[in-house]
């Protein structure tokens, strides 16, 4: 399996949520606001259950989300974000409209035979990468570009590495730096604009 990229461009995120929402696929929007803004690993993403997000005692949506990471074993406290309550407020009213009903443990992103399983990491993949190639998205565009778009553009906006680290739950820089997806013309716009 080759590398996936990061969505670089700001235009093709918001290109990306325009054909979600233009095709009605609320889900589908969420799974891609939620993944690029919580920086998760599709395994955990597609795990998430409405009880990690949503306080069903006070009926809002929390602050922050807590999970145990699949891969790491690590625990994981992630804010979430305007963006991210946003597309998750969309979701739920949307099953509110319908004849889901919303339980503590149903998952976030169900599968469309109503099984109550969540969503396969094959159907996420085929969700983003086929959206990425309908809006002609540079790159190899996947469920793993989620997170490497969030790291991307925290990069872009001045977050320290060590940060987006920590923030990964990596062990070591290179893999953060990978995940980064520096190119080289990037490296030269740091040289241009270090003029000593």
């Amino acid at each position: 399996m080759s590398t996936m990229s990061p969505i670089k461009d700001k235009r093709e995120l918001e290109a990306m949520k325009k054909y979600f929402l233009g095709k009605n696929e609320i889900r589908n929007y969420a799974l891609f606001c939620v993944g690029i803004n919580t920086a998760l690993r599709i395994s955990d993403l597609l795990k998430l259950r409405w009880k990690d997000v949503y306080d069903f005692k006070s009926h809002s949506f929390k602050r922050h989300l807590q999970i145990r990471e699949q891969k790491t074993k690590k625990r994981n406290e992630i804010l979430l974000n305007k963006e991210a309550v946003k597309a998750l407020k969309k979701l739920f009213a949307h099953f509110n409209r319908g004849n889901t009903p919303i339980r503590e443990n149903s998952f976030i992103f169900v599968g469309r035979e109503n099984t109550g399983k969540p969503l396969s990491r094959s159907q996420a993949y085929r969700i983003i990468n086929g959206a990425a190639r309908v809006l002609k998205i540079a790159g190899n565009i996947g469920c793993h570009s989620l997170r490497k778009t969030f790291g991307y553009f925290a990069a872009r906006r001045g977050i320290s590495a060590v940060m987006i680290m920590n923030i990964f739950n990596h062990s070591s820089f290179p893999i953060t730096r990978r995940y980064l997806g520096i190119e080289q013309d990037e490296r030269d716009e740091v040289f241009m604009r270090i003029a000593l």
